[in-house]
């Protein structure tokens, strides 16, 4: 006979304790709460797996033609993103660059720093290029919850690079845009958001001169036009006003709701975020797969494909280390062909031979679902082609790529070598249209990542990006 210790016995009592009921035991069988299924809506991710400049703008246009909402998850006007389309190149920002599709919501999350100015000036200049801007105000929604990015954290931005300058003999090589600064204010809790410019303006000016001050202490010969500032910003309260909303409960409805294409565009790229770039020449935020949920609001179950965006080669902007760097005629070369200039900075971008090592560090921290290969056009005229594969230091093997700066700026390089095709691939639209050497480097790319590719660049519009599956 069984004990009386493993039944409930007929008081409502288990092991002479009452028994609790759960709230889940009164739902029925065929209630939500008791599905396990996987969240019907997930959001698709674009993100840089290099130092930047990757081509993220274009891959994402790409996607954005059939996506519902488009949303930019972190950065600021530091990114530079371009997009051509009909021949019209246009430059963002801040911006999604998904707000091209009319039919699209354009959504810049929470974790955004948003220079206003910077916001306006950009949709202003987009508009005069074409028509595909236009209505960008009744298709852009912006999180209550970003913070903010003022004139004076611009200029703190370059005091400080000049301070980096005298006192080390060297800067990051910042954009001066102010995100570092803001990102600052943000983690030191005296930032000021987007709730509080369209909420009761007379407390946000309070706090917006306290701010002001503090930095003014902290550097005497910061000059600020506080009452010049605020007038602006109180004119911008009044046009950003009908398009802010709360971004979690946006998110969440899109997320819960109906069926929806969800498009994240990442700002920067892998190599660049504060913790797993190449510290201290980073950005100041994550703009790897994780700050898509904090950037957002987005649960990470809600998370579905993360593709990963390439160069052909390998590029960076500014100071820091380049272990595949090619300071030769190679490199301008690249340089050259690839118009390698900053969208933003309008800086000529250092230029070497792509490498893998960096790349697969990149999938190891996103777990990519694919790669989109950008710029092989440019590598057309190239007789022959090298791909790092390996790096040693002091002659030793090197088995993951090192946190360490001055490690990584001894690391000597192990090449793969491919031979050219020396011949135009702009004219191609299909993988079997490639020549067969571009073939055999894109072949070697997957097997060596074990990451499928499934987009190929090989000119500037959208009509150039080869889809492969």
């Amino acid at each position: 006979m069984a004990s009386n210790s493993n039944m409930a016995n007929v008081n409502g009592r288990e092991n002479g304790e009452p028994v609790v009921k759960r709230p889940r035991d009164n739902v029925p069988p065929d209630s939500p709460l008791r599905s396990s299924k996987e969240p019907v809506n997930k959001v698709t991710v674009v993100l840089g797996a290099q130092w930047g400049d990757e081509g993220k703008g274009k891959v994402v246009d790409l996607l954005a033609m059939d996506a519902d909402i488009v949303c930019r998850c972190q950065g600021g006007n530091n990114a530079g993103h371009t997009v051509v389309v009909d021949s019209v190149e246009y430059d963002f920002h801040l911006l999604p660059s998904g707000v091209l599709n009319k039919k699209a919501i354009s959504f810049i999350g929470n974790g955004v720093v948003i220079h206003l100015p910077g916001l306006f000036t950009e949709a202003q200049s987009n508009l005069k290029k074409g028509k595909g801007l236009q209505g960008w105000e009744e298709r852009l929604k912006i999180s209550d919850r970003a913070h903010i990015v003022f004139n004076f954290h611009q200029a703190v931005d370059g005091i400080q690079e000049q301070q980096r300058q005298q006192q080390e003999g060297k800067n990051l090589g910042t954009t001066k845009k102010g995100i570092g600064p803001a990102y600052s204010s943000k983690a030191a809790r005296n930032g000021l958001r987007i709730c509080d410019l369209v909420s009761d303006f007379n407390v946000f000016q309070d706090k917006f001169r306290i701010l002001a001050e503090h930095f003014q202490t902290m550097y005497p010969n910061l000059n600020v036009d506080i009452d010049g500032e605020l007038k602006q910003l109180k004119e911008y309260a009044e046009r950003l006003r009908p398009l802010v909303t709360d971004g979690v409960y946006f998110m969440h409805k899109a997320l819960t709701g109906p069926s929806k294409k969800i498009l994240v565009e990442g700002a920067n790229a892998a190599l660049l975020d504060i913790d797993f770039g190449t510290y201290p020449f980073v950005t100041s935020s994550n703009c790897t797969v994780g700050g898509v949920c904090t950037g957002l609001g987005v649960p990470p179950s809600h998370v579905g494909r993360v593709y990963g965006v390439v160069k052909a080669y390998t590029t960076r902007v500014g100071v820091g280390a380049f272990p595949t760097e090619q300071d030769n005629e190679t490199g301008a070369l690249l340089q050259s062909r690839g118009r390698e200039v900053g969208v933003t900075t309008g800086r000529k971008r250092r230029c070497g031979w792509l490498d893998l090592i960096l790349v697969r560090y990149a999938h190891m921290v996103n777990g990519f679902s694919a790669i989109a290969l950008t710029k092989l056009d440019i590598l057309d005229t190239l007789p022959e082609i090298k791909v790092g594969v390996a790096y040693q230091v002091d002659g030793e093997p090197l088995p993951s790529f090192p946190a360490n700066m001055d490690v990584l700026t001894r690391v000597t390089v192990e090449y793969k070598t491919f031979p050219g095709w020396c011949r135009s691939t702009e004219a191609a639209r299909s993988f079997t249209e490639l020549p067969s050497q571009a073939q055999n480097y894109i072949r070697f790319i997957e097997d060596f990542l074990q990451v499928p590719v499934k987009w190929v660049g090989v000119g500037k519009s959208r009509e150039s990006m080869i889809k492969l599956y």
